[in-house]
């Protein structure tokens, strides 16, 4: 809403600027409730090993989302990644591209946020062409998380433009297998419905949605932001963990020698000497990142901040209560035409657009509305 920077303007396009205003509305409180949706006391999956398969056939060249479905879809995933290793710190992330009836490792399984979004940025020069191949894209996924932990959290992500897949083998056989291994499969469809994909999701206990716009795009990948359920068959055991702290040595230093880090083993960039990293407290092998699993002795390595931020899914906040704003005994604001809520412990009061104490209004959202009526 451009008009919303200027008063003047509001003048002018008062009606505009009203309908504008209360379809936003109607779409916030969509987005309101999906945030406050808990799944109750369930066990969450903390540790989650995730892959996303990106669809780069010739059907990402679609400019229905600006300038085209790639270059929008790229630059959300952006988005998703920072905000899945913020509210998950301890998980790993893998991405995956697939066309020409092939599959592509564009990221390995890693808990490095900005090795995947240099990765992302770099695959806007994509050329996009022929048909994806799920099966090969899923087989991908699958070889890598089927050797994940039983009490770690494995899913495949699928954001699928293409209306066909060209598969070399019966994808429904890869199905059962995916059901076998506890791989969750969750697909975002650009297009329009498939067949394939509703029996994948079925059959994994994933979710399947398919995008209206790219604000509802945006909203279905922030739905993959949280921790899943975890499966009822999965493990429960404890945990050993490793809290290395991050070692750099000098050059001046004649005791200091360069070393290869054990990250490089499954990396496509190579191995390279480096003189700190991360130094795993059981068998001292070194490692550039956290959180990783040793590849010598099996201790999972990550840091105390890193856990103590996963730690607030286990017990996260009560939503606050609803307040009609006819029955707030405190500060009555006539103007508003929705409710209030009131947060049970400090006793705060908070608005969809924001908050306010008093006679003190904080949001420029209220702010838009008092002036437009």
């Amino acid at each position: 809403m451009q008009s919303a920077c200027s008063p003047k303007t509001f003048r002018k396009t008062n009606y505009v600027c009203k309908s504008h205003v209360l379809a936003l509305m109607s779409q916030c409180d969509v987005a309101f409730h999906r945030v406050f949706d808990r799944h109750g006391q369930v066990r969450l999956g903390m540790m989650r090993h995730m892959f996303v398969i990106i669809d780069t056939s010739r059907t990402m060249d679609d400019q229905d989302l600006k300038p085209n479905r790639l270059t929008s879809t790229l630059k959300l995933m952006e988005y998703f990644v920072d905000e899945y290793f913020d509210q998950n710190p301890i998980s790993q992330i893998g991405i995956i591209t697939s066309k020409n009836k092939r599959a592509e490792k564009l990221t390995d399984l890693a808990g490095n946020p900005k090795k995947h979004i240099a990765a992302l940025k770099k695959a806007v020069d994509t050329v996009c062409g022929g048909e994806p191949s799920l099966y090969n894209s899923l087989s991908m996924a699958m070889e890598t998380l089927k050797h994940m932990p039983g009490h770690a959290s494995r899913e495949v992500l699928v954001i699928f433009s293409s209306l066909t897949t060209c598969d070399p083998s019966n994808i429904y056989e890869l199905i059962k297998t995916l059901k076998t291994l506890k791989i969750r499969v969750s697909v975002i469809g650009l297009s329009a419905e498939v067949r394939v994909c509703t029996v994948l999701t079925r059959e994994t206990g994933g979710t399947y949605h398919v995008i209206l716009d790219e604000s509802h795009f945006r909203e279905l990948l922030t739905y993959h932001v949280k921790p899943p359920p975890a499966s009822s068959s999965s493990e429960c055991s404890l945990i050993r963990m490793g809290f290395p702290q991050h070692t750099i040595a000098s050059l001046t230093d004649q005791d200091s020698k360069p070393s290869f880090s054990m990250s490089h083993l499954d990396s496509s960039s190579g191995p390279s000497l480096t003189l700190g990293g991360y130094f795993c407290p059981q068998c001292r092998s070194k490692y550039t990142e956290l959180p990783v699993e040793c590849k010598v002795c099996g201790l999972t390595l990550v840091s105390a901040p890193h856990l103590a931020r996963s730690f607030h899914h286990l017990f996260p906040l009560d939503p606050f209560p609803e307040v009609p704003l006819t029955d707030y005994k405190g500060e009555r604001y006539r103007r508003l035409s929705f409710g209030l809520f009131v947060c049970s412990s400090s006793g705060s009061v908070w608005v969809k657009g924001g908050h306010f104490r008093g006679k003190k209004v904080l949001s420029v959202f209220l702010y838009i509305l008092f002036y437009i009526v």
